[in-house]
């Protein structure tokens, strides 16, 4: 989600993968997806910069996940229980790999 300045001075956030297209008329205007319009102060350039942040924030964050130890399940119930191994990781599969079921 990207932060946006209406012309009015209102603040509001945008899910990014929405967007559409961007045009600078000169002020910037964001259409989405569904055709809806909002006329911000941004630039063009500053929202796609701001796009680019949080997509980044995003792969980071996935990144973080996917080196994080493996979750162990609690005991169940008893305190002297052995706890169970914890579970594999499922495989991750590239982008650019094929898949049969595509």
């Amino acid at each position: 989600m990207i932060t946006l300045t209406r012309l009015s001075g209102s603040v509001f956030v945008l899910n990014s993968d929405l967007i559409e297209r961007i045009d600078s008329t000169p002020d910037s205007v964001v259409t989405l997806m569904d055709g809806k319009k909002y006329v911000v102060c941004e630039s063009l350039e500053e929202i796609v910069a701001a796009v680019r942040e949080y997509r980044s924030q995003v792969v980071a964050f996935g990144a973080q996940l996917v080196d994080r130890p493996p979750m162990q399940d609690a005991p169940s119930g008893s305190d002297d229980a052995e706890p169970e191994p914890a579970h594999e990781r499922p495989n991750l599969v590239a982008l650019s790999q094929p898949r049969g079921d595509r």
